[in-house]
């Protein structure tokens, strides 16, 4: 009944013709029966009838005051508004497309930035009840860790209901055709049960499958994996295949929506983490192998809120620290989001910065608009004055003109919502690093649509409110007479402050542009310590062709050997786990001084990386040796611990480079290690950190199955991956092998600045593009308002550079004040660019020059054209035509 009744409401609202003929019916029935009653009282038919309008009054006045009380005059207006508005806008079909690009562009960027920040950070795992997952980092940098730290945590606190954990897994996949490198997670067994996710074939494997170390070889496939690489094979289940030349199972295929618990990597399978020692040799239960654990994350009791879940967490850690006083120093737990626990930080801080640049955007763009919008209003003041003089009222002008403006902002919302789902899109399918499973989780939803009219509604309403004191201060009377020679007022308007405003922010981004282009020049000559150009890294792993710890030397030894053959190299080495800088993948040791018996973490001299290599390294890697000799094939297992440091570690631990020569430092376990040379100083995990100590032991002592081989040559980059790939099958063919540059692989490490002047150099050029758009406006306006003084003083014999000082004065003083102020916000905005770019400095001269270089290029192209109009002006023909 009610949904009856207001559908009759609306068909009323809608068709007005139904709603009159209502009310008249209404009006004759009324006046119908007054007639009758006075009828009644002795009045004849036709006087009782013309007594009975007499009382009623003006039934045109009581349909009007009905037809508005049902809200039916609003949408009669409203619709008026926006045909007029229509047709306004069709009539300047210049201002409008320019007024549509300049917000699709301001909007688009925002709506992509949101995006990216609604999949990387806002929205939650894609798995049941995500809202009561958090993630757990315990200590500093990442969140790596033992395995027996995981077990405490796990079986210590009294929050969680249950904690899983997982690290990397890359390996060697064998399905009996040629074995192919694959990257994986191996997991606790709790880790898909604690997530409540399904299989989308077979089974998961759980806790109930680990018996041990090595005891669970189950391997489950991703759905992505499973369809590229098995072809959709269902009979997949049951299937043995072989990782680094051990038997695994397969008993599952993941859900295809399910993509592991990382946001930006996706995992090709899933295996046991008991099962990891099996696969790359590590000790797992040792408590000294940190980096066994990459993350662990779990659910909160029903109850229990985060904050008291951290200080569960720290009360284990403390216990931790108490029982194992020589495993650990000062650590504590801290708790976020699972998807990016142990990178939300940075992440945050840089989609933070983001945003905030992309809001400058669209503040630019509303300010653009605004004073070309006060600039229409303003050559429209004579349609304004005539229109109030024939007794329109000034709320409906600046409702006609606010129509007009958010009619463009909706325009320009759906043409920069069209183009940001096309890029986030484009964004989703983007493998920003060759062979890594790299993506990022963007997917255009109903949020974006949201978003994107929220702030076309909004932008329409700020630029739109802007003509609303010229209008309300409008005399119908003064602008009548003034005619069309108004000029422009000499006194700062509206619409300069607007100009300013928007040429400061333009400022700003074209500043952060030139920041992040100045920090990728940095970090591309930055001084990293190692010589990348004509190097190869040829990444192996020992394990995948079945060889065993005791056999890994002399395997190594021979490969570098076979290298060492081929024509055109001149130095191999070797390196255990990654290269620096790879995959940030260093780890520290604590190193203490000889004198030092109490060997707790917190009396350690430093905690260098510790990177173990072959002899040879410093010279394939273009390390300089400042003291000392190099390592020799003879610093093996049954001679003295030797090993390299860097420059940092000398000075800071013994003094000087020459002191640190033939002294000793202690390990952890207390075993003592001669310092038997000194190297220059370099970066190992980022291109942004501190100079930071390093030590460099014998690999021959300390053997891994997983290293790069570093190869130096003179020849051709392709021709020699193809002689090492020759060559390792020659020593041996299960081994695979995947050479690559060494300047291709620090990708990863370059990856930030590259987004970020990549993000950045967008925002700049649409700050530019609203700068210019700004700029040409106000100069074209100048102009074309003083076409009569600029005529004349071209008649009376006016130099040129006198007229375009006359024309374009003014537009060269506001851009010059816009700029200074756009550059001193972006001095100010450091902190701000530091959470965006490596090495935010805008005080570099180069930076500021830069700035002052590209406004001054944009002013000179935005004046451009009206420079030539105000001397093209021919006195004659614009006097005859005044």
């Amino acid at each position: 009944m009610n949904l009856a009744y207001l559908r009759s409401i609306g068909a009323k609202l809608f068709d007005r013709s139904q709603l009159a003929e209502e009310m008249d019916e209404e009006v004759r029935s009324h006046l119908q029966h007054r007639a009758d009653d006075l009828e009644r009282s002795g009045l004849n038919r036709a006087e009782a009838e013309r007594r009975a309008r007499l009382e009623f009054g003006a039934a045109e006045k009581f349909k009007d005051e009905s037809y508005e009380a049902l809200g039916g005059n609003f949408l009669d207006t409203l619709q008026q508004d926006v045909r007029f508005a229509i047709r306004m806008l069709r009539k300047s079909p210049s201002f409008t497309a320019l007024a549509i690009l300049t917000l699709a562009l301001a909007i688009g960027a925002n709506a992509v930035v949101f995006g990216l920040m609604d999949g990387l950070i806002l929205r939650p795992l894609n798995v049941p009840q995500s809202e009561s997952l958090w993630g757990t980092v315990y200590g500093e940098d990442t969140g790596f860790q033992s395995y027996p730290n995981y077990l405490d945590l796990r079986d210590g606190n009294h929050s969680f209901e249950d904690l899983a954990a997982f690290n990397f897994a890359f390996v060697g996949l064998d399905t009996g055709s040629q074995p192919t490198i694959a990257y994986g997670f191996a997991t606790t067994g709790n880790y898909f049960s604690l997530l409540r996710v399904q299989p989308y074939l077979g089974r998961f494997f759980s806790s109930a499958d680990e018996h041990g170390p090595n005891s669970a070889p189950y391997l489950v496939l991703t759905y992505p994996y499973w369809h590229s690489r098995f072809q959709d094979d269902r009979n997949v289940i049951g299937r043995i295949v072989q990782i680094n030349k051990h038997p695994f199972t397969i008993i599952g295929v993941t859900a295809p929506d399910f993509r592991g618990t990382m946001r930006f990597i996706s995992p090709e399978f899933f295996m046991p983490i008991v099962n990891q020692q099996q696969v790359d040799g590590q000790d797992l239960f040792r408590r000294g192998t940190e980096n066994a654990i990459f993350e662990a994350f779990g659910r909160l009791k029903p109850g229990v809120t985060p904050a008291q879940a951290l200080a569960d967490l720290n009360t284990v850690a403390d216990h931790m620290r108490k029982t194992y006083p020589k495993e650990f120093g000062q650590k504590t737990a801290t708790l976020a989001r699972p998807g990016l626990t142990s990178f939300h930080g940075a992440v945050d801080e840089f989609m933070t910065g983001l945003m905030m640049l992309a809001g400058l955007i669209l503040l630019a763009a509303c300010a653009n608009l605004g004073g070309l919008f006060a600039a229409r209003a303003a050559d429209r003041s004579r349609e304004v004055a005539l229109r109030l003089a024939l007794g329109s009222s000034r709320k409906r002008i600046l409702r006609q003109l606010l129509t007009e403006a958010v009619l463009i902002s909706l325009a320009g919302g759906m043409v920069g919502l069209g183009g940001s789902i096309l890029l986030l899109r484009r964004i989703a399918v983007w493998q920003p690093i060759a062979d890594a499973p790299i993506q990022l989780p963007v997917t255009p939803d109903a949020k974006i649509y949201l978003v994107a009219l929220a702030l076309a509604l909004v932008s329409g309403f700020l630029f739109g409110i802007v003509p609303v004191r010229q209008v309300l201060r409008a005399n119908p009377y003064e602008i009548v007479k003034a005619g069309s020679s108004a000029r422009i007022g000499r006194r700062l308007s509206l619409r300069d402050v607007l100009l300013v405003a928007q040429i400061a922010i333009c400022a700003v981004l074209v500043t952060s542009s030139m920041v992040a282009l100045r920090g990728l020049a940095r970090s591309t000559h930055a001084s990293l310590g190692f010589e990348p150009h004509r190097a190869m890294l040829v990444s192996t792993n020992l394990t995948m062709a079945g060889y065993g710890s005791e056999q890994v030397p002399e395997m190594q030894k021979r490969m570098i050997h076979a290298l060492e053959t081929i024509p055109g190299v001149e130095h191999v080495g070797l390196v255990n786990d990654y290269a620096p800088l790879i995959y940030a993948a260093g780890h520290r040791t604590n190193v203490f001084k000889e004198e030092v018996t109490d060997l707790r973490p917190a009396n350690a001299a430093a905690a260098p990386y510790d990177y173990a290599v072959s002899p040879g390294y410093f010279q394939a890697a273009g390390t300089p040796l400042l003291a000392g000799r190099d390592l020799s094939w003879h610093d093996d297992k049954s001679a003295p611990a030797v090993a390299v440091v860097n420059r940092q570690l000398a000075v800071s631990m013994f003094g000087s480079i020459t002191n640190a020569v033939g002294r000793y430092y202690k390990l952890q376990e207390g075993k003592r290690v001669q310092v038997v040379g000194v190297v220059e100083d370099g970066k190992y995990m980022s291109l942004a950190e501190n100079q930071e100590p390093a030590i460099f032991p014998s690999s021959l002592q300390y053997p891994a199955n997983l290293s790069d081989l570093v190869v130096r040559s003179s020849g051709d980059p392709p021709q020699i991956a193809a002689a090492i790939r020759s060559k390792l099958r020659e020593v041996d063919s299960g081994l695979p092998a995947d050479p690559a540059t060494w300047s291709s692989q620090l990708d990863t490490v370059l990856f930030p600045a590259r987004v970020a002047t990549m993000s950045l150099g967008v925002l700049g050029m649409m700050g530019a593009i609203l700068s210019i758009t700004g700029v040409f406006g106000m100069a074209a306006y100048s102009v074309s308002k003083r076409l009569r003084e600029l005529g004349i003083r071209i008649a009376l014999g006016g130099r040129r550079k006198e007229v375009l000082q006359a024309a374009l004065g003014r537009a060269f003083k506001l851009l010059a004040a816009g700029s200074a102020a756009g550059l001193a916000l972006g001095l100010l905005a450091t902190k701000v660019l530091a959470f965006v770019v490596y090495q935010a400095t805008p005080r570099d001269p180069i930076v500021l020059a830069g700035v002052v270089f590209a406004m001054s290029l944009l002013g000179l192209l935005a004046t451009w054209i009206p420079a030539r109009r105000a001397l093209s002006i021919d006195p004659l023909i614009l006097l005859r035509e005044e």
